[in-house]
């Protein structure tokens, strides 16, 4: 069992909190949606992997074994996520005149890159869609020796009337599954909700990435890949699935259906958990590929923010929330995180990563041990992560801990957290975001404020200061000069 407050996490399946129960005492099996890989990852593809990370590192901060899967996509993704059509990967390869291979390798290199400046820690296992064609055609085999198959024109079909508890993931009955708007009709498809298990080459098309099949020449359909992977990598059976919400309506109740027909345990659900976030939202629209490729981690790089500024950005609501990404927001969670950091740099080396019972053990007053009682029933309640900030920071600005006990909490909230607060200054976490943000009024305040610190008048420079005030800015001077935050 791990160690303290009982972990309860949000069941997309039952839509309710439940206690987590590792099928094996003491270990947890995690699997998550990766990328796939045709395109940069954007911001919003970002949150996921942040998410799953937060959660594999509570988990482990309190005494589990943790197994992580995270899949890359590197073949069967069709554009526009159809049963029918052009692979996304194929189709960047000849947008960029590059090979399939060049495009999955650089995309691939530029997901971890990301990854690993949003201080993401490596998955257990990153297998490859394409190095698991063999396996994927086996289990289409089984399904389709079961009858939950059927061949059409354009490829192998899994029948959802076969599925008794088809769409219970998403709560849409079979019924308001035929009817959903994102399933497009496909010649031969018994029912809209139907799905392509392989993806048979129509006549006259020869794809660059293609196996042969007992079904035609082809690939396997999109679904399938996660399935194959997390069996044969997580057992037949794991704890925990995590992705984004929007995979919840289909991708994922897919993944159910034809897992639980080639397991055939109809006693057992072939998942325990699952876990789905809510979207980041630009402009109160999804941060989505699809709307003009959506902002990068480099696009807050370059304009002056730290990546792990945009982790505590995440970290600000729960997973299950949408939250809207803007600069002011961006820059408010940037200028928390360098006071957070700033109180960690007086109170270094802090201890090395502790587990929540070294944690406790290390814990010199009955204060320091409430304070991380807190912050474990905090991360243990759905991993309430802006509980555990707050009280993080209340906690910090108050004088009722030794500076060891803050040493401790701090290297406590860093393991579950991952914000860097053992390895980052404040230096850091100083951009010029805000400032960009202001607008042009405001910088040009700021601008006149420093010519009248260069004549020394101080007075002007005192009356320019209170004029970005009303602004609804403050100035922050620093060495490398002055830079705004929001006003807070």
């Amino acid at each position: 069992m791990a160690d303290g407050a009982p972990i309860s996490l949000y069941n997309s399946l039952s839509r309710r909190a439940e206690p987590l129960r590792p099928l094996v005492p003491g270990e947890v099996g995690l699997y998550t949606c990766g990328p796939t890989v045709y395109s940069y990852a954007h911001l919003g593809n970002m949150r996921p992997y942040v998410f799953s990370d937060t959660l594999r590192r509570v988990l482990e901060w309190k005494g589990l074994r943790v197994r992580q899967v995270v899949n890359i996509t590197d073949v069967g993704h069709t554009v526009g996520e159809s049963d029918i059509g052009e692979d996304k990967v194929e189709a960047a390869a000849r947008r960029e005149l590059k090979s399939v291979r060049e495009v999955t390798a650089h995309y691939t290199e530029a997901y971890l890159r990301d990854l690993a400046r949003l201080n993401v820690r490596t998955p257990s296992e990153l297998p490859r869609a394409s190095d698991y064609v063999p396996q994927m055609i086996e289990f289409a085999k089984v399904l389709d020796e079961r009858g939950y198959t059927y061949q059409a024109d354009s490829g192998l079909y899994f029948d959802t009337s076969r599925s008794p508890g088809y769409g219970i993931l998403a709560q849409i009955s079979m019924e308001g599954q035929r009817e959903g708007a994102r399933l497009e009709a496909v010649p031969g498809k018994r029912n809209k909700a139907d799905f392509a298990v392989w993806r048979t080459e129509a006549p006259g098309q020869r794809r660059v990435m293609r196996w042969e099949s007992p079904w035609g020449t082809g690939v396997p359909g999109w679904h399938l890949e996660c399935s194959v992977m997390s069996i044969d990598l997580l057992g037949r059976h794991f704890d925990i699935h995590t992705g984004g919400v929007d995979h919840r309506e289909i991708h994922h109740v897919n993944e159910i259906a034809q897992s639980e027909a080639f397991l055939g345990e109809a006693a057992a659900p072939w998942v325990s958990l699952w876990l789905h976030n809510e979207f980041v939202l630009l402009r109160a629209r999804k941060v989505s590929k699809s709307e003009d490729g959506g902002p990068l981690l480099q696009d807050l790089v370059d304009a002056g923010v730290h990546p792990l500024a945009y982790r505590y950005f995440l970290l600000t609501a729960n997973y299950r929330s949408q939250l809207e990404l803007t600069d002011a927001a961006v820059q408010a969670a940037s200028s928390a995180l360098r006071r957070l950091v700033g109180r960690a740099e007086a109170l270094r080396p802090l201890p090395d990563r502790p587990t929540r019972a070294a944690a406790e053990a290390a814990m010199s007053t009955d204060a320091g041990r409430a304070a991380l009682r807190r912050l474990d029933e905090a991360v243990s309640d759905d991993l309430n992560t802006p509980r555990a900030l707050a009280d993080l920071n209340t906690t910090l600005r108050g004088d009722d801990l030794p500076d060891t006990d803050r040493a401790v909490l701090l290297a406590a909230a860093d393991a579950v957290l991952g914000l860097g607060l053992a390895t980052l200054s404040a230096a850091d976490l100083t951009g010029r975001t805000a400032t960009t943000a202001a607008g042009a009024a405001v910088q040009a305040l700021l601008g006149r404020r420093e010519d009248a610190r260069q004549r020394r008048d101080w007075a002007e420079s005192d009356r320019l200061r209170a004029e970005i005030a009303d602004a609804g800015w403050r100035v922050v001077d620093t060495p490398e000069g002055p830079v705004l935050e929001p006003a807070s």
